[in-house]
């Protein structure tokens, strides 16, 4: 099989971002669509099954609690009852906790607006900083975040995570093991690169979250 069929077969397999699965319009750079994915991004980032953070989400959605001032309105009781009610028990209270902080932070610094904080962000990597200001913010759920707004935001630009290159390595898309930063970036570039050179209609965050899907799924089975 070829590396282009080899896409294909991924991209058939796996779908793609997390974002269009659960209705946000990232790509249309709306400040309120990027905070929900904000808000999905942390939901994604603590060790949980992707589909119990999924379904937490969506009872986010259903009570009408995805705006910075609905989080704050609904205060901690509140956040913690809609994380319990979509199985994010494990979590439920310092993931209210962190989510009133950030919320009032994002307001305090950036008027409430992500994308603010992403033009006020020198480079890639400041931005990343930037992130990991909010409390509770870390580097899985900046990565899960930044991906996605890979090519929406021109400073979005993070290194591959584990399951990406877990996934890359399996289909022979690179032969690197990603141990180093230096070798996350050459991995980067190939898959880039081959994207590319494949011509196919799909972003690279497409392919990415198809790579993310396929290698939590190896990880799961080993």
């Amino acid at each position: 099989m070829s590396k282009r069929e080899a896409i294909e077969q991924l991209m058939k397999e796996w779908s793609g971002r997390f974002s269009t699965e659960l209705g946000i319009d990232i790509g249309s750079g709306n400040a309120g669509e990027i905070f929900k994915w904000f808000l999905a991004s942390i939901l994604f980032g603590a060790r949980i099954r992707q589909s119990a953070a999924i379904q937490t989400y969506r009872e986010f959605e259903k009570r009408g609690v995805l705006t910075l001032d609905a989080i704050l309105e609904t205060g901690w009781d509140g956040l913690v009852r809609i994380l319990d009610a979509g199985g994010y028990a494990r979590y439920d209270f310092k993931t209210a906790t962190k989510l009133l902080g950030i919320a009032e932070m994002l307001n305090n610094r950036y008027g409430g607006d992500l994308n603010r904080l992403h033009e006020e962000a020198r480079d890639p990597g400041d931005l990343e900083s930037r992130l990991m200001e909010f409390k509770g913010v870390g580097r899985v759920t900046v990565n899960i975040f930044l991906r996605e707004l890979r090519g929406i935001w021109q400073k979005a630009d993070p290194l591959p995570g584990d399951t990406v290159i877990i996934a890359a390595r399996k289909l022979g898309f690179t032969s690197l093991e990603g141990n180093t930063d230096e070798e996350k970036r050459i991995i980067l570039g190939e898959l880039k690169r081959l994207r590319e050179q494949a011509a196919l209609p799909y972003r690279f965050s497409d392919f990415e979250a198809a790579l993310v899907r396929f290698g939590t799924e190896l990880r799961r089975k080993k």
